[in-house]
Parts: C-alpha cells; sequence; structure tokens
C-alpha cells in the first residue's frame, strides 16, 4: 500500500498497522487512539511495559500525525489498473474520483457491479436506464421509450385527461344540482299545501265558534237583542 515501507516507529503495536490518529502514554508508548481506548476497556496497563494507564492522559500528537499523512501510497484499486501515487491524507479524495473504483450500477433494479470509468458506457445499455425528461414535462424516460417521446403530445394528452375529468366533475355537480333543486321544489310545494290546509281548519273553526254561538242564544228562549232590563 505503501510506496515506501513505513519506519518500525509508525507501526502501533497492537493492531501491526501504521498509526492513526497517534497518541502518547504517560509511559511514552504511542498507538492509535482508537486502538488503546479499546484496549484500555479490558485492562488499564500498558500493551507495552505493562504499566498503569489513566485514560484521561493520554495525548494527541498531531505533528506526528501531519508527518503520517504525507506519506505516499498506492491506490487499493491498483490490481484494476490504476497506477496514482498520492498522499495518505488524499485517499478517501481519490476514491471518490478513482476510475478504477468498483461501484455498483445506480439505477434501481440493476445489480451490475462495474468500474467508474465503464459507468457511461454501461448506462447507454443498461435496460435499467431512466431519467427525467430534460424537457421539463415531467415523463420518466427509459432506453426503449426515450427515442418516442414527444413532450407536446405526452403534455397534450395529460390536459385532455384532466378536461375529461373536470368535464365529468362539472357533469357530476350539475345532476346533483338539480336534484336538489327538484327537491326544494317539492318541498315547497309539500309547505304550500300544508299552509292551505291549515288555513282551511282557521276557516273552519271560526264557523264552529259561530254557529255554537246562536245554538246558546237560541236555547235561551229570547234572542239576544229583544232582551228587558
Amino acid at each position: 500500500m505503501f510506496v515506501d515501507p513505513p519506519d518500525y516507529d509508525l507501526i502501533c503495536t497492537i493492531c501491526q498497522g501504521v498509526l492513526r490518529c497517534p497518541v502518547r502514554a504517560a509511559c511514552h508508548h504511542i498507538f492509535c487512539k482508537k486502538c488503546i481506548l479499546q484496549w484500555l476497556k479490558r485492562q488499564q496497563t500498558c500493551p507495552c511495559c505493562r504499566n498503569p494507564v489513566n485514560p484521561s492522559l493520554i495525548f494527541v500528537m498531531f505533528k506526528l500525525s501531519k508527518s503520517i499523512g504525507r506519506m505516499k501510497i498506492k491506490c487499493t484499486n491498483e490490481i484494476r489498473g490504476c497506477a496514482e501515487t498520492f498522499s495518505l491524507s488524499e485517499q478517501y479524495c481519490h476514491s471518490l474520483s478513482c476510475l478504477y473504483e468498483l461501484i455498483p450500477c445506480p439505477y434501481q433494479g440493476c445489480r451490475a457491479q462495474l468500474l467508474r470509468r465503464d459507468l457511461e458506457t454501461h448506462a447507454r445499455h443498461c435496460e435499467h436506464w431512466s431519467q427525467p425528461c430534460n424537457m421539463g414535462c415531467g415523463a420518466i424516460l427509459s432506453h426503449r421509450t426515450q427515442s418516442q417521446h414527444n413532450c407536446y403530445k405526452q403534455l397534450r394528452q395529460e390536459y385532455e385527461v384532466k378536461q375529461r375529468n373536470h368535464r365529468a366533475i362539472a357533469a357530476a355537480l350539475q345532476r346533483k344540482m338539480k336534484r336538489m333543486q327538484s327537491t326544494m321544489a317539492h318541498m315547497k310545494r309539500q309547505l304550500g299545501l300544508i299552509c292551505e290546509s291549515l288555513e282551511g281548519m282557521d276557516d273552519l273553526y271560526e264557523v264552529e265558534e259561530d254557529e255554537q254561538g246562536e245554538s246558546s242564544g237560541s236555547s235561551n228562549g229570547t234572542p239576544s237583542g229583544n232582551r228587558n232590563y
């Protein structure tokens, strides 16, 4: 991985790898920060000299970390053809752009694994390729539909479908309105009949009261208008 073999002093005695975020204990031994913290969870002694180690008394060695970061390494994709070398601190950035990085096809449903440099070629033939229409009509295109796609036709079809839906809704509302109007007219007729019936009943009651009054006067034997006081 490294262009030149690292010095022995730069090797962590716990993981046997090059120091990552090196820290120094009070006994002056140096370890990866992650390694020594995990070690101290099991036992509070230095793995080299067995002297007690206080986790709060370990110090990050920033200068040593920068020196290690400047060491030249080879790309992990060397076996696939990448011949670049760069600083250890640039490893992550390189992996994001390395043409020989093995990555999965980004299109949903495709399980292909390919080199980043082959992605564009693969996309031109991938049966799962899809993307929105670059004219902004909102249609999702595939290789099969891309050559047949017509934005104007697509939008017109969508407009006609929406127009038919709106007409159907308007017609349904009109039918509902007519039913409501018919119901209201029927209710008005019923109310009119009820009012007429009530008026007829009032007239009948008045006639009956008048008849009862006359019959009462006649039963006394003397008309109410010819009484002598």
